[in-house]
């Protein structure tokens, strides 16, 4: 099975070629202050760096946030453009699952808060445990102050992982690897399928505020 794998929940996009389980091909790039988006070509150049066509393709996964909302978008219009085009699977793990699931080198066994920045001073935060095979077990997800979670991760005896946490661990596509041996990534209605953007974007928020109303209403 050969997966392309996309994740853009953070200012740092990835790109990953996933062949039977094992990691093959990954990438890294910037979707903040560029002049020109950089996700697509370097799905492109990942693909002609392994002599892999769209055809060759079994599935597409991407990163389902919580993040980033124009960066989620972009990763989600490539994953879901891909998708249409060939018919293939689509796949989708939470983004702060991918945080844990990328970790290099992987996480020991213990409990782990996953943090990203959400702005506006509070975090995307994901609780996550590590047994002794070295599997994933997710917990409860949710959006909170920093107060809260040092505090919460400090109750369950975790450690916080994250970009800029002491542990540092971004989200990172290559995690699709080990969250589809887990079952810990799931296909999607391709037409219906949103990435979950954790909140609005800030031109929303200003439109909603200028017209008194919600977006659609």
């Amino acid at each position: 099975m050969l997966v392309l794998a996309l994740d853009a929940s953070t200012y740092a996009g990835s790109v990953a070629l996933i062949r039977d389980g094992n990691v093959i091909g990954q990438t890294t790039v910037a979707m903040r202050g560029e002049h020109e988006e950089r996700l697509m070509p370097a799905v492109a150049e990942i693909l002609s760096t392994h002599g892999v066509g769209v055809d060759g393709l079994d599935a597409v996964a991407c990163g389902g946030g919580p993040g980033s909302f124009t960066s989620l978008r972009i990763a989600a219009s490539i994953a879901k453009g891909l998708s249409a085009a060939r018919q293939l699977p689509l796949i989708v793990a939470p983004s702060t699952l991918l945080v844990a699931a990328a970790a290099e080198p992987p996480l020991p066994a213990g409990k782990y808060v996953v943090a990203l920045d959400a702005m506006r001073g509070d975090f995307f935060c994901q609780d996550v445990a590590v047994n002794a095979d070295g599997e994933l077990r997710p917990g409860e997800s949710r959006r909170t102050t920093r107060e809260d979670l040092d505090s919460h991760a400090a109750e369950q005896g975790a450690r916080i992982i994250g970009p800029a946490e002491s542990v540092p661990t971004s989200p990172h596509a290559r995690g699709f690897a080990t969250l589809i041996r887990l079952g810990l990534a799931q296909p999607v209605q391709m037409t219906t399928w949103e990435p979950e953007y954790g909140r609005k974007a800030e031109a929303q928020v200003r439109w909603e505020v200028t017209h008194g109303r919600k977006l659609g209403e």
